[in-house]
């Protein structure tokens, strides 16, 4: 049996952290050249052709592994241009070669999302990706703020949830989460809420 594990998610959800996280696993065949820099296109990702021609994944050679990732953003760039990935005839063309897919789709918090798109791409796309997803069935939800709160811990569950192995002893984990890329979004700025007297009161020891 032959599984292909789609991640796909909004720009900005972090296809670039989970891509190199899945491409540890030795028996997994994933981006390998992505473990070797910080970031590349999207257009050099092993499966980025055929999203484009589909009918290509016929000339694929499949006894590479048993296992495969392929990544894809929603939108994501061909030649400069915002382009929806065609989900329909990828994954008929993956049905007819009897390739088993899960699609796992990213998610992170919506407020960095948009700050993100508009500061990289300059346009918020959120609202055309949710709207993409939503066409998406049977789909597994991958949280960017549970792997770097929890890590191995939460890989592992991932593991057991897909049935796809994930190196998630791999020493080389600590350095793909070493940059929390949520943290430049965040400062200070609220020092009081109306709520915290409310939490304060609820937990004083009472007399």
């Amino acid at each position: 049996m032959k599984k292909l594990l789609i991640i796909t998610g909004p720009q900005g959800a972090g296809n670039h952290m989970w891509s190199k996280i899945f491409a540890l696993h030795p028996e997994v065949y994933g981006w390998q050249e992505l473990l070797d820099t910080y970031w590349i296109g999207h257009d050099q990702e092993p499966f980025a052709s055929y999203w484009k021609q589909t009918v290509l994944l016929n000339e694929f050679d499949w006894s590479k592994s048993n296992y495969y990732v392929a990544s894809i953003s929603i939108p994501y760039m061909d030649n400069g241009t915002a382009t929806i990935p065609n989900f329909k005839e990828f994954l008929e063309e993956l049905s007819k070669l009897n390739i088993v897919v899960q699609v796992a789709v990213l998610g992170r918090d919506q407020n960095v999302l948009k700050m993100q798109q508009a500061r990289v791409r300059e346009q918020i796309s959120l609202d055309t990706a949710l709207v993409e997803l939503s066409k998406l069935v049977d789909v597994h939800y991958l949280s960017f703020e549970l792997l770097q709160l929890y890590r191995e811990k939460y890989l592992d569950q991932l593991s057991r949830t897909l049935s796809f192995p994930i190196g998630s002893t791999d020493s080389r984990i600590g350095n793909i989460l070493a940059d929390d890329t949520n943290a430049k979004y965040f400062t200070q700025s609220i020092t009081h809420h109306w709520v915290d007297d409310l939490a304060k009161q609820s937990s004083r020891k009472r007399t």
